[in-house]
């Protein structure tokens, strides 16, 4: 990637019971402030079996959000009582990796989707087409653990074998990266004898060879757009029954 994400996974050991009792007293404020950063993407704080010691793994959009967090961190309460407080961490650039979903990621997938669109109604849909036997191809972006990337192909009820492409996602901090496009073009190569039909901005989806498609759709009209084995000109479509809820 141009911006490398930044991973920190380690330890935060403690000396003895005061600073212990300490990092239970400010650990909670610490990790709330951590996640709400806009490019902190996973702040996972766990004590270990060993009461003394807790368990982090972060991962941030790149430097800058990882600096950013630097800088909100020597203003902190956290910042500023902790020095004691020993720290036992690795440094590391990991790449995303894509992947179809796994039966774990659901929740994550979910948030992601919630976080994306600035509401719930992709993540029901995703949902209500998993549910439904519908959700004929889900991939994900994942590094470090972390679903930062999702997209999803349904079955379309069309004159010859036709996908849908919705929802495509990408974590806020991410996008320009290049995740969305890996997603689409992996897509479509698992996809090569399908229609694939997508409701979007024509501007993007322009790169990967969506035309204007001249079909019968509720959905007609200029941000509709098919790629792949040619539909009949003017051939009835229906999205997956989920599709209703929206």
């Amino acid at each position: 990637m141009e911006r490398p994400l930044v991973s920190l996974t380690g330890r935060l050991i403690c000396a003895d019971t005061a600073q212990m009792l300490l990092a239970l007293e400010l650990l909670s404020d610490h990790v709330e402030l951590s996640r709400a950063e806009p490019g902190n993407l996973r702040f996972d704080l766990a004590q270990a079996e060993d009461p003394l010691v807790w368990e982090l793994a972060e991962l941030y959009a790149d430097e800058a959000a990882f600096q950013a967090h630097r800088a909100r961190l020597r203003e902190s309460r956290w910042g500023r009582e902790s020095h004691g407080i020993a720290r036992d961490f690795t440094r590391t650039e990991p790449l995303p990796r894509l992947r179809p979903e796994a039966a774990h990621d659901q929740a994550a997938i979910a948030a992601l989707l919630t976080r994306s669109f600035g509401g719930e109604d992709e993540a029901d849909l995703v949902a209500a087409l998993r549910a439904a036997g519908d959700l004929a191809l889900s991939l994900v972006a994942e590094a470090e653990g972390t679903i930062i990337g999702h997209v999803a192909l349904s079955p379309l009820d069309a004159a010859r074998p036709a996908f849908a492409l919705a929802p495509l996602a990408v974590h806020p901090a991410l996008h320009g990266r290049g995740i969305g496009e890996a997603l689409v073009q992996a897509a479509l190569e698992a996809c090569r004898d399908h229609s694939i039909v997508v409701l979007g901005d024509p501007n993007y989806y322009a790169r990967f060879g969506f035309a204007p498609a001249e079909l019968d759709s509720p959905y007609a009209g200029p941000h509709l757009m098919a790629l792949g084995p040619q539909l009949p000109a003017g051939s009835r479509i229906a999205h997956a029954p989920a599709f209703g809820a929206l």
